[in-house]
């Protein structure tokens, strides 16, 4: 059941092990991500009921009280968000709207799982991609795309939940972009 997503971001790839283990025991969770990242840190994506997200987080939390850059929880996480993150989401032409371009960059891989659903939720946008953490030094980014006003939309309701956080880098809506810019994904 794919109600809630948590997810812990560790200083330490053991105490990012340690912190799986304990996520996993105490709830009927799946784990969605599970690795080391950029910078020797080490992500725990999860999903699952509400209920069993959140235990599992608070458990993941109690395993590593020094180790926590940055976690989450988002109840009734918005679907796209899993395809995004998955990677799995292929644009096609005349279904999408590819009138703009919006990009949300984070100083953490969890804060950009909370600026996507937060996006998702506020816009008629396709979340494309959702990039934790590998080989851009530990941040996050997400794309999406349909029309300009939706765009603009997705990208401020991104950057304010990210903003809150004090982790936000940049937010950026680039309209009318050149095909070239979705190449790989359709």
């Amino acid at each position: 059941m794919r109600e809630a997503i948590g997810m812990i971001e560790t200083t330490s790839i053991g105490i990012g092990f340690a912190v799986q283990d304990a996520m996993l025991k105490a709830a009927n969770v799946q784990l969605v991500l599970g690795r080391t990242i950029c910078s020797g840190k080490y992500i725990n994506v999860v999903t699952g009921s509400v209920a069993d997200a959140r235990a599992a987080v608070d458990a993941g939390l109690a395993a590593a009280p020094d180790g926590v850059i940055d976690h989450i929880l988002i109840p009734n996480v918005h679907p796209n968000v899993f395809a995004a993150l998955g990677q799995s989401v292929q644009l096609r032409p005349g279904e999408d709207r590819f009138d703009a371009v919006g990009i949300v960059e984070t100083y953490s891989a969890a804060s950009v799982l909370a600026g996507a659903d937060a996006a998702a939720k506020a816009a008629g946008v396709t979340l494309y991609r959702i990039h934790v953490a590998m080989a851009i030094g530990g941040k996050g980014f997400m794309l999406m795309t349909g029309s300009v006003s939706d765009c603009r939309t997705g990208v401020n309701a991104a950057a304010e939940v990210v903003r809150e956080k004090g982790l936000l880098v940049s937010a950026v809506v680039i309209p009318g972009p050149s095909k070239e810019l979705y190449s790989e994904y359709i």
